[in-house]
């Protein structure tokens, strides 16, 4: 069968799935099933695919620029490689989750070519680059990223990952976070991307899937790496090192470190010691960033990276802790007291160190009592948050700042 015809059939069959509905009669009956792109017609948009079009390496393929003759618009087309790794399952899988699930945080797919062995896929394009783009090996003349948009660029990512994880039907396992798959638009803000490694997560009494890893060395959770059992804590873990990449401006692995060279490892021995979190700030923030709220983004990376699946908080904790830190803004003419102090005193729940007197991230933390203080701190962030929201909604007819 042709993989046309199995994308529609695909297609059909999700949406009679989801909705518990008939599936269209026909194909022109499904909204679900993507456009087509004639490979002549993706040529002539790239011109011919050129060396002045092509604007980064995704997964499994090269990606160029483009311009539809037939609308103007402009577009991101992957052209995937023949001998690569992504087949036509994988291929599949892309166009079917991008298809079937839209959220403002997650990229847009307008289509896809399937002629002979050709295979491409046609997204929205992302003018900004990745988040990798802006974290690392950055020109002298390009500006690095401030605090404020690292926060609100966690805080959107976070978004595409809750509602992978919590809104979608079954839920899905992303299976590839990491900062070269965060795309950003304009106002940085942030979309997930490539799609072809994701998976529908357990179903039934199931709690995990058994699968080959895959993904990237430097994001994949412990318990993935060396079982290949798969749950969406696997996804939380790959969050915790992409907020310690934004908090460090450090890669996830970079060979030139040497024994330092696994983002966590190096971290691993300052996250023991609250008094040493402000040593983990990328240099390129200039010191321009509250301390107190920086310190509350770390403890929020901590708890992602815990080494048992089962102490990860949920995306739905992580979204509510970081839309949090988002509307604290930092603003450096508005020294604050606690900030020049180093402590915590104006957190909404109060302090972030436990009873026992342990900072959170110590092995404390995988205690049931430790990381339930710890979530519940992450959860009356998040309700003070709202409450913020909801005052602001009422004070004006305007919408708040915040993704």
């Amino acid at each position: 069968m042709e993989i046309v015809e199995l994308i529609a059939l695909a297609s059909k069959f999700n949406v009679e799935s989801r909705l518990g509905s008939s599936p269209p009669k026909d194909e022109s009956d499904n909204p679900n099933k993507p456009p087509t792109f004639t490979y002549r017609e993706l040529a002539t948009a790239t011109r011919n695919f050129r060396e002045e079009s092509f604007i980064g390496e995704g997964g499994f393929g090269l990606v160029y620029k483009g311009k539809l003759e037939s609308t103007g618009q402009v577009v991101a087309v992957k052209k995937l490689n023949h001998s690569g790794l992504q087949g036509d399952p994988e291929f599949l899988v892309e166009v079917l989750m991008l298809t079937l699930m839209r959220h403002p945080n997650l990229v847009t797919l307008f289509g896809y070519c399937a002629e002979g062995n050709q295979r491409l896929l046609v997204y929205e394009y992302m003018p900004l680059g990745s988040l990798e783009d802006h974290l690392h090996d950055i020109p002298p003349d390009k500006e690095p990223l401030d605090w404020n948009t690292r926060m609100m660029i966690a805080a959107g990512a976070a978004k595409g990952l809750e509602f992978l994880h919590h809104q979608a039907q079954p839920p899905v396992i992303y299976r590839d976070l990491k900062s070269a798959n965060i795309l950003l638009g304009e106002g940085f803000h942030p979309k997930l991307s490539d799609f072809g490694l994701a998976k529908f997560g357990p179903s039934g009494d199931k709690s995990h899937v058994s699968t080959r890893v895959m993904g990237t060395q430097g994001y994949c959770a412990p318990e993935y790496a060396s079982s290949g059992k798969l749950t969406i804590k696997s996804d939380i873990y790959s969050f915790g090192v992409v907020l310690l990449e934004l908090i460090t401006g450090r890669r996830a692995l970079d060979d030139s470190h040497g024994r330092d060279r696994q983002i966590v490892e190096w971290a691993r021995p300052i996250l023991k010691d609250r008094t040493r979190f402000v040593q983990l700030a990328d240099p390129l923030l200039r010191g321009q960033f509250s301390e107190s709220v920086f310190k509350k983004a770390v403890d929020v990376a901590i708890l992602c990276l815990q080494e048992k699946a089962n102490n990860r908080p949920s995306m739905q904790d992580v979204v509510a802790a970081l839309n949090y830190l988002v509307s604290r803004k930092y603003d450096p003419n508005k020294a604050n007291k606690a900030d020049i102090k180093g402590t915590d005193d104006h957190s909404p729940s109060g302090s972030t160190i436990s009873n026992t007197g342990s900072p959170i991230g110590t092995t404390m933390l995988n205690t049931g009592l430790d990381r339930d203080q710890a979530v519940a701190e992450a959860r009356m962030w998040g309700e003070t948050w709202r409450e913020k929201q909801r005052q602001s909604s009422h004070d004006s007819p305007e919408s708040p700042d915040g993704l």
